[in-house]
């Protein structure tokens, strides 16, 4: 429950990873590979799982599946890591239905993306997102992300939508850094950094955490940085965000997060297989051997 006296890392965790969702060459769901990628994830220090987001291939989810998905995560994590459930459509009320559901299904809080798609006003957007908070008694975690909506949260729509007591934070994958330290300023909204490649300048302007894709793979280096910046030890958190430089390149630069994610987590024997569902596809050899390379460098203390 969103209890208003309980803090941002109480509710969604600081070191979150955008989950990866395992699946099994014919593309059905593979068990074997959620419970061991679960696994590995507690192990190396996420202390939030995103499920049902874009890096878990949402849009290609039965919502029969991503309900699954979130009761079982949440049983492998209970007590170890906050479940936040993907909830977001370009429908207002499937969206509140997908967030009844993930309730039920056990789910920690919410994350909500901006709906897509129809590019709906700012009023629309309030009226959306209020009616998905109105909906259940967990956090809402907004997900600002418009190179995929097509729109943007503007910064007078989270100003008004910080009203709203279930209403606790941002994943902000727009980039405009001084936008996000102007509603921190101005709310209690807690950032939460959607963007890998500048995890270092969010947390230094006050973010409260990661949600990362690097993290499937990495989420050990992602809690030294977190740990490195709330010390205020930046020449440490310099060198763990550049020991990370090649590895974000190869997941978020040579085709896609979601697809490479797969790949490392299966080069690095996590789970069996790197299937993706269409209109993904794998990851050519090319892009593997960048990987491989990559994945090198993790071995090198940061």
């Amino acid at each position: 429950m969103s209890d208003p006296q309980r803090t941002p890392d109480q509710l969604f965790g600081s070191n979150l990873v955008a989950m990866a969702t395992p699946m099994q060459p014919d593309g059905t769901l593979s068990a074997p590979g959620l419970t061991a990628l679960v696994d590995h994830l507690l192990t190396t220090g996420c202390d939030g799982i995103v499920v049902g987001g874009t890096t878990g291939e949402s849009p290609t989810l039965t919502p029969a599946e991503t309900t699954h998905l979130i009761r079982t995560v949440a049983s492998l994590a209970r007590g170890r890591a906050r479940v936040v459930a993907g909830v977001g459509t370009h429908s207002t009320a499937e969206s509140v239905h997908r967030a009844r559901e993930a309730e039920a299904a056990g789910a920690d809080a919410l994350l909500l993306v901006c709906p897509y798609y129809s590019r709906p006003t700012q009023d629309g957007v309030r009226a959306h997102c209020t009616a998905v908070a109105d909906a259940t008694a967990l956090p809402v975690m907004l997900y600002d992300v418009p190179a995929r909506t097509g729109i943007t949260l503007e910064a007078a729509t989270l100003v008004d939508l910080a009203r709203h007591p279930r209403i606790r934070a941002v994943k902000d994958a727009k980039g405009d850094l001084f936008e996000a330290m102007t509603v921190m300023d101005r709310t209690p909204l807690a950032y939460y950094c959607g963007i890998d490649e500048l995890n270092l300048p969010y947390l230094a302007c006050g973010a409260t955490g990661l949600v990362s894709v690097v993290g499937n793979v990495a989420a050990d280096r992602n809690a030294d940085l977190i740990r490195a910046v709330r010390r205020g030890d930046l020449a440490t958190a310099k060198a763990i965000q550049a020991s990370l430089i090649p590895l974000t390149d190869a997941l978020m630069h040579t085709s896609q997060g979601a697809i490479m994610a797969k790949a490392a987590l299966a080069e690095r024997g996590v789970i069996p297989h790197a299937t993706v569902r269409g209109p993904l596809s794998e990851s050519p050899t090319s892009h593997l051997q960048v990987l491989k390379e990559a994945l090198t460098t993790l071995a090198v203390p940061a």
